[in-house]
């Protein structure tokens, strides 16, 4: 490996669409400054606020509390660490722990919330019917846990919620939008878009950074992070665009970042009528919804139909 383009130390990264080298110090800080300018530019932080942070205990998610800890040496907002137990016997307690960790060290609030308090059962309880099932364990899961982080952001009395997703996340959540023809979706990806649906506005500091960056951060940071992956995760068209996007990151070095500024060129250019999303309040629970029952009232009365309970 060269020498660091920064400061001539040995050098442990080549970031190959720039065509830069370096070493491990002015790498990590790379990746701060990153994030502060992407906070910067978009106004994801305001001065004094209440900042949660989603923090699941992968490499993602405790980088970035790590990152955003960094960043608030002079206080300008207050953080705390969001994490939602789903109930995954055998894996969940190990990145619990990993999250429990990083935030003592840090001596950052964290606030914990379990699928088991709020919705009545585990995320292994609600997929005891798997085999029956035509929905996917991440479409299940994903419906809880979205209401999951608003009820800790709630609990927690935070104005905006920080999760961790990075530009791969970002550029594949772009290219599968398009392929399903989904233009309001595509609107959401606005760094500026509120959600009405959510109690509390939510922002993604690390959507410019790589995860293949964010990874390497978590190293060379000595964060230990949960490794493996969760025994539910189906991985279906985003692991396909995902292996495709990376292919073409190796022989195009940049084209992740490309898509990430196409993708913000076309939100642009949406009108108001194609990426709004107005909400109204579920006549079961009250919380937003798009209409009549949530999806997570339906979801719910689904895994109910199912779930043999006292077995």
């Amino acid at each position: 490996m060269a020498v660091c383009s920064k400061c001539g130390g040995n050098g442990v990264y080549e970031r190959r669409y720039s065509g830069e080298v370096l070493c491990a110090n002015c790498f990590k800080a790379s990746i701060v400054e990153k994030t502060r300018r992407t906070i910067s530019r978009y106004g994801m932080v305001k001065f004094g606020e209440r900042l949660g942070v989603a923090v699941s205990g992968g490499k993602d998610s405790l980088s970035l509390l790590k990152v955003l800890d960094g960043l608030n040496q002079d206080s300008r907002f207050q953080l705390v660490a969001l994490t939602v137990d789903e109930g995954v016997k055998g894996y969940r307690e190990e990145s619990i722990a990993h999250a429990s960790e990083l935030t003592r060290q840090l001596n950052i609030e964290h606030v914990v919330v379990s699928y088991e308090g709020l919705f009545g059962f585990s995320l292994d309880k609600a997929l005891d019917w798997k085999d029956e099932r035509e929905i996917s364990s991440c479409s299940i899961c994903g419906v809880f846990r979205r209401r999951a982080i608003d009820e800790a952001a709630l609990k927690a009395k935070v104005d905006v919620v920080a999760t961790a997703h990075n530009l791969d996340d970002y550029a594949q959540t772009f290219l599968m939008n398009l392929l399903h023809g989904d233009v309001e979706r595509i609107g959401w990806l606005d760094p500026a878009y509120v959600d009405e649906s959510f109690p509390v506005r939510r922002v993604k500091p690390f959507m410019e950074i790589y995860e293949e960056e964010v990874a390497l951060y978590a190293y060379l940071s000595g964060i230990p992070f949960q490794s493996v992956s969760c025994p539910y995760m189906h991985e279906g068209l985003r692991g396909e665009v995902r292996d495709y996007l990376n292919e073409m990151e190796v022989k195009h070095p940049g084209m992740k970042n490309v898509l990430l500024k196409s993708s913000l060129s076309v939100v642009s250019r949406l009108s108001p009528a194609e990426t709004g999303h107005h909400s109204v309040p579920c006549i079961t629970c009250g919380k937003p919804s798009s209409g009549g029952i949530c999806n997570v009232c339906k979801m719910k009365e689904v895994v109910r139909q199912h779930v043999k309970y006292g077995e």
